[in-house]
């Protein structure tokens, strides 16, 4: 049945594709990239409804006066960038770490059970997106990054303990899965 499973992320892309000419371009996009002003606030109403964006529509006349001299790089550009390869480097290096830590394979489960964590990182990852998105605002960057990594360094060594012990009581191979998620959840909220 993994094709079925496998199948579902390309139903769910095409039903995006195809629901996708419908929804308008986003404001800032049309103001600061294609300087459409009518479009913007057609935009606005067609996105929020009715009402008056002009504070809205100002504020990203401010922000286009302030972006005015700015130049829009490409990927290519951006990785000529000198400026930005320690940003680049710090986020390619946690990116690997993650891809790379072989978490899921650390669990030491059963073949059977594999693509039920397979399934769960993926919900752990949707979790994070979804928490993450309603409190940066209210929380900041800084603090999501430095409690995001708190809470991994905390997971790792609970993780730690649960696959040394895990030869002694079984349970704990579950309770490592959940670490697992957990940590994945961490880190799409902070890192």
């Amino acid at each position: 049945m993994w094709n079925v499973l496998l199948s579902f992320s390309g139903l769910v892309a095409l039903i995006q594709l195809l629901f996708l000419p419908f929804f308008p371009e986003s404001p800032p996009y049309l103001l600061l990239q294609k300087e459409d002003k009518a479009g913007c606030l057609k935009a606005m109403k067609q996105l929020w409804g009715e009402g008056n964006y002009h504070t809205e529509f100002d504020d990203l006349l401010k922000e286009k006066a302030i972006t005015k001299g700015t130049k829009i790089m490409n990927v290519l550009e951006v990785l000529r960038e000198r400026s930005v390869y320690p940003q680049l480097c710090t986020m390619l290096l946690l990116l690997l770490s993650l891809q790379l830590s072989g978490l899921s394979a650390t669990a030491n489960l059963q073949e059977s059970i594999i693509p039920y964590v397979s399934l769960g990182v993926s919900i752990s990852e949707l979790i994070s997106i979804i928490f993450c998105s309603s409190i940066i605002d209210r929380f900041g960057r800084r603090t999501l990054l430095c409690g995001g990594y708190l809470l991994m360094a905390l997971i790792l060594v609970l993780l730690e303990i649960s696959l040394l012990l895990s030869d002694q009581f079984l349970w704990l191979r579950y309770c490592s899965v959940i670490l697992i998620f957990l940590f994945i959840i961490a880190y799409g909220i902070g890192p």
